[in-house]
Formats: C-alpha cells, structure tokens, sequence
C-alpha cells in the first residue's frame, strides 16, 4: 500500500516534475502534484506526493524533511486526510446559505446600511 506526502516550504520554481524527480532516489513515485493559486497561476510553496511503496515514503521523510532544497528548509511528512468541504465559499451551513465576511445586518431604523 502506498502513502501520501505533505511537503511543505518549496522554492517558487519547482513544479510537478522537479518535485517528482526529488523524491524517485527514494522509491518509485505515483505522482507529484505542487499546489498552484488558481488566479496568479503562482506556485503556493508546497505540493503532495504519492509514493507506491509506504516503506519508500518514510524513508524519504526521515532524509528530505529539514533538508535544504533551492535556499529552503523542506517539510516533509505524511498528509493528513482532506477535510470534506461545505456547500459555499462562506457557509455556515450544508446549504450555503450562511452569513459570510460581506454579508451583515440590512436592519436598522432606515432597513439599509
């Protein structure tokens, strides 16, 4: 069974490859995947990488976590499960329809703010 990575403080110019040749001395890699912010299509400093082979993937924490990889310390560990994700971007509640940031109270003595 394989085993999935968290890792964490990475130079701005790695991208999926660099970050799957990082980790092949260690075992064989499923997949790389750097996280990237969806407007400035920037890398986000860190990425998760699937490992075929759990024994691999610890053994690659134990070397590469707290090394230094392009002038930073990497974390590496493993991921943790993803949290299920509510209905909308604010959401109080499954339905979406929870106050958020920019909503507030439209009451008051004139029934607008």
């Amino acid at each position: 069974m394989g085993i999935k990575l968290y890792v964490g403080s990475l130079p701005y110019s790695v991208n999926d490859q660099t970050l799957k040749e990082l980790f092949a001395p260690f075992g064989t890699v499923d997949s790389a995947k750097v996280i990237m912010d969806r407007y400035s299509g920037q890398s986000k400093g860190f990425g998760f990488v699937e490992m075929a082979d759990e024994q691999e993937g610890l053994a690659a924490i134990e070397k590469l976590n707290g090394s230094e990889y392009g002038g930073r310390n990497l974390t590496v560990s493993k991921a943790r499960p993803q949290d299920a994700r509510s209905g909308g971007k604010f959401s109080g509640s499954p339905g979406g329809k929870g106050k958020g940031p920019g909503d507030r109270d439209r009451g008051g003595p004139r029934g607008r703010w």
